[in-house]
């Protein structure tokens, strides 16, 4: 079974900036991917991997952003899935503690470092306010 030393090893073999969050909880800072974010937690009997990627505002096109998350989670997630949480779009991966070993944790981090990386830009430009048709706003002058 992995143990807190053994992730702390595995972060500090990677050469990623990490804070200790709280009891068996890390969060990777890591400059050169441009994610600042992703927690790690030991959660016995899996650890779970969580990023928090953007807020979704109000009066975006959610169902067009609802769809290109489930394209994106069918057709390029590498490693875990992307999520909501409360009003927030997240990535999320879980592994085995059991057995787990370096390889296998670098490859979860990577794969939702490169993810995060690559879909940030489109994803960010579905959670802009859609504009008002012009009927609408004819609409609302008369």
């Amino acid at each position: 079974m992995v143990t807190e030393q053994d992730i702390e090893g595995y972060l500090t073999k990677m050469g990623v900036t990490f804070q200790e969050l709280g009891r068996k909880t890390w969060m990777i800072r890591d400059a050169d991917d441009a994610v600042d974010n992703l927690v790690v937690t030991l959660n016995d009997p899996v650890i779970v991997f969580h990023v928090k990627l953007l807020d979704i505002p109000e009066g975006c096109d959610r169902l067009s952003l609802y769809e290109e998350l489930l394209r994106l989670n069918a057709s390029e997630m590498l490693h875990g899935a992307y999520g909501l949480a409360g009003n927030a779009i997240v990535a999320t991966d879980t592994l085995q503690a059991e057995n787990l070993d370096f390889n296998e944790f670098q490859a979860s981090v990577d794969a939702l470092n490169l993810c995060i990386t690559s879909h940030y830009k489109q994803l960010s430009l579905l959670t802009k306010p859609r504009k008002s048709s012009s009927v609408a706003s004819q609409v609302g002058k008369s």
